[in-house]
């Protein structure tokens, strides 16, 4: 698969939604669905079938942990990156036993956040153009 062409942002701080979206549209993603929480990440995933999710942790309702794990079971091939502001080594460990293709910082410098978006996209597109599952994880 290329680099994504479209994207769901789950997070429930509409100028964070905002922000993202700029840095995706920066990268050339056009098309972004967006949710507040939980349940609307789930049928907006359901709906859309996006290239790829940017998840927040930090959610109300279902968590964002609950919200990867039942993503991950109902699209295992969507990929799905963390963005949260949470940075503890357990949060990050947990988040990738859960499926999750990479972790970025939400709050670092925004040019910070561009290049680990830029650079996790380029790790799904290489990761796709063999079966993922039989490829070593790329380091962190």
């Amino acid at each position: 698969m290329p680099r994504p062409v479209n994207a769901l942002i789950i997070d429930d701080e509409a100028h964070v939604r905002v922000l993202i979206r700029m840095l995706l549209k920066q990268l050339g993603i056009e098309t972004v669905w967006e949710a507040a929480d939980g349940h609307a990440a789930l049928d907006q995933a359901a709906a859309h079938k996006p290239n790829v999710i940017l998840l927040d942790i930090n959610l109300p309702q279902v968590g964002g942990l609950e919200v990867l794990a039942k993503l991950k079971a109902a699209h295992p091939k969507i990929p799905v990156i963390i963005v949260s502001s949470q940075s503890t080594m357990k949060t990050v460990i947990q988040t990738r036993e859960l499926g999750a293709e990479a972790y970025v910082l939400k709050h670092a410098p925004k040019s910070e956040v561009l290049q680990m978006l830029s650079d996790a996209f380029d790790n799904i597109a290489a990761d796709s153009d063999g079966d993922a599952e039989d490829k070593p994880a790329a380091p962190a």
